[in-house]
């Protein structure tokens, strides 16, 4: 599910994210305009076939291009005026037929061509981005109200864009680089921002845009560090000469069976140490410090008061002196291994 933002008047649907700026060259910006609430729909003259593309030898008798054949077969679905646009989505409204929402669909496959063109030099493939918008195309059907006034395409655009810029942001490196909301944010406005301070004459560091972008200066840097980082293979060989690679010299994060039986023994150390300690202990401590401190099953305050017929902070202040004792007990016993019991 996509976690919302706000769009200034869009009729946006609660469950969907409009990202407002695109970063650098890469990603264009998104025009928060660009459908009217009131007016009519986008025009589709901007929708051109590609150039055929160039003649190369092939067993083929036809080159065959998956995006102008594509275009090629959208075109055969017409377009829907208002009224019969209108008159469709109220079908479908009230008595679901798969057949209404099927031409709602069809009718405005143009649209979402029209928004991953914008987006095109932000992913490998024009036809991913189309993939992901005929998603948010068919989410916009499922959840639009003709009885808003609203042109379906003037709702359908937001769900659109939702969905090719969540594509974008999650295809943008192997690792995600925007995992939050404030992130993905950054990840659109933080290029955006330093080439308009660089424009203005302002030299635009972390600081200045962290100000500007009303965020932490320490994100800013991390996202600056995470869009500058390649992604890099963990089997990549550390120098032309040797086999290492930069996954020999990773930490794997498991103890050392050094580091184990270490563990182990300083274990035992200590449970040999507070058995002892017990039996320094008067019979009233004693009964706090293993019903108390440790029993798996803790004894409430309450219940302990009601059994050495104390008050609970009198238990409170008993315990916290066993455990002061414990402590300097183990450290004398045990040495540096210990500093500190809980």
């Amino acid at each position: 599910m996509i976690e919302p933002i706000e769009a200034d008047d869009a009729p946006i649907h609660p469950d969907i994210e409009v990202l407002p700026a695109a970063v650098g060259t890469d990603l264009p910006e998104i025009e928060e305009n660009i459908l009217s609430i009131e007016g009519a729909p986008i025009e589709e003259s901007s929708i051109e076939e590609p150039p055929p593309p160039e003649e190369v030898e092939s067993r083929e008798i036809v080159p065959y291009d998956a995006l102008t054949s594509y275009l090629r077969e959208i075109r055969r679905y017409p377009r829907l005026s208002r009224e019969e646009e209108h008159e469709i989505a109220v079908k479908y409204i009230k008595f679901k037929e798969a057949e209404a929402a099927y031409k709602l669909i069809s009718s405005n496959l143009w649209l979402v061509v029209k928004l991953a063109r914008d987006y095109e030099k932000a992913a490998r493939s024009i036809l991913d981005l189309i993939q992901e918008g005929n998603i948010g195309l068919m989410e916009a059907v499922k959840n639009f109200d003709p009885y808003k006034g609203v042109r379906f395409p003037s709702y359908a655009v937001w769900w659109i864009k939702a969905y090719i810029i969540r594509y974008v942001i999650a295809n943008w490196r192997l690792v995600k680089i925007g995992t939050t909301q404030a992130q993905r944010k950054l990840f659109f406005n933080l290029k955006k921002e330093k080439d308009r301070l660089e424009n203005h004459g302002f030299s635009p560091g972390p600081k200045l845009l962290a100000e500007k972008l009303n965020v932490k200066e320490s994100e800013v840097i991390e996202m600056e560090q995470r869009l500058a980082g390649a992604d890099m293979s963990v089997d990549t060989p550390l120098d032309s000469e040797g086999d290492a690679t930069l996954l020999s010299i990773l930490p794997n994060g498991e103890m050392s069976a050094e580091d184990l039986l270490a563990s182990k023994q300083i274990s035992q150390m200590i449970a040999a140490g507070m058995s002892e300690f017990a039996e320094t202990l008067n019979e009233k401590d004693r009964t706090i410090f293993k019903e108390r401190m440790l029993s798996h099953e803790k004894v409430t305050l309450q219940d302990m008061a009601e059994k050495l017929d104390l008050s609970r902070e009198r238990i409170r202040q008993l315990e916290s002196r066993i455990r002061e004792k414990l402590k300097l007990f183990l450290q004398k016993k045990l040495g540096s291994a210990i500093t500190e019991v809980e």
